[in-house]
């Protein structure tokens, strides 16, 4: 009788933990095909890379060198855009992109994926956006600046450099919220980002980082962190689900 109760209780004990662990978090990663020269833009390295990298994470990851379709956003809790002009869409692929942060889903855009055709309405979207064909970067050594923010994605991360591009001149939501800057021209120009729309379980949350230029530096410490970190938040997990402590080395 009592070698029954005992196993009862672990039974049970174990069934409790088991359905008490979250699901791993789904990350559909937007990628396309690669431009520039060696070692920049390098989309499908990323899509390969990134895939392997939030799996070994604890992630469930997908991708593709498109805009997924209405059944792979589905399956996704984030949406993790690396493209060219990705902010250019059909009415389709709009349309898809709203259905899908209305019921929820996150958004992680880097680099040149903020840029597109109309950016006063991909703004309202991710918080910020960059029009095509205006002539509003810079590439050198830039400084992240970070916020005196408390903000989970970005505490306990000091300003670094990073050889990089640089977007100015952008199209701003009001209500967007700065994480770190970088200087233009004298000016403390936003480079990460986090925008917030809606309230409850089916509000929206999108994270921006515009570096990315050169594939490697999405590698480097403690950057990788911080796109780790901001993949968790959007989709409404501890910042700190993906990331190992070697992504903030003391």
């Amino acid at each position: 009788m009592k070698f029954r109760l005992a196993f009862l209780t672990v039974l049970v004990a174990f069934a409790v933990a088991t359905f008490a662990q979250e699901p791993p978090l789904r990350v559909f990663i937007r990628a396309g095909k690669k431009t520039h020269g060696v070692g920049e833009h390098d989309y499908p390295q990323f899509l390969t890379d990134w895939k392997k990298l939030l799996s070994e994470r604890g992630a469930a990851a997908d991708g593709a060198l498109s805009f997924p379709r209405a059944e792979q956003l589905a399956k996704a809790d984030v949406m993790l855009i690396y493209s060219g002009d990705a902010g250019t869409m059909n009415a389709s692929e709009r349309e898809r992109l709203l259905a899908f942060t209305a019921r929820g889903g996150g958004l992680v855009v880097l680099h040149d994926g903020i840029c597109g055709n109309d950016a006063d309405w991909f703004k309202t979207v991710i918080g910020g956006a960059k029009q095509h064909g205006v002539t509003n970067w810079h590439r050198g050594k830039l400084e992240l600046a970070f916020t005196p923010l408390n903000h989970p994605i970005t505490k306990g991360v000091g300003n670094f450099t990073l050889d990089d591009e640089m977007f100015h001149t952008l199209h701003l939501a009001p209500s967007l919220t700065v994480l770190a800057t970088t200087e233009h021209n004298g000016e403390a120009v936003p480079q990460l980002w986090c925008y917030e729309q809606g309230s409850g379980p089916k509000s929206s949350r999108a994270f921006v980082s515009l570096q990315g230029h050169y594939y490697r530096n999405l590698s480097t410490v403690p950057y990788r962190g911080l796109l780790l970190r901001g993949i968790a938040w959007a989709g409404k997990r501890d910042v700190n689900l993906l990331t190992k402590p070697e992504d903030f080395p003391r």
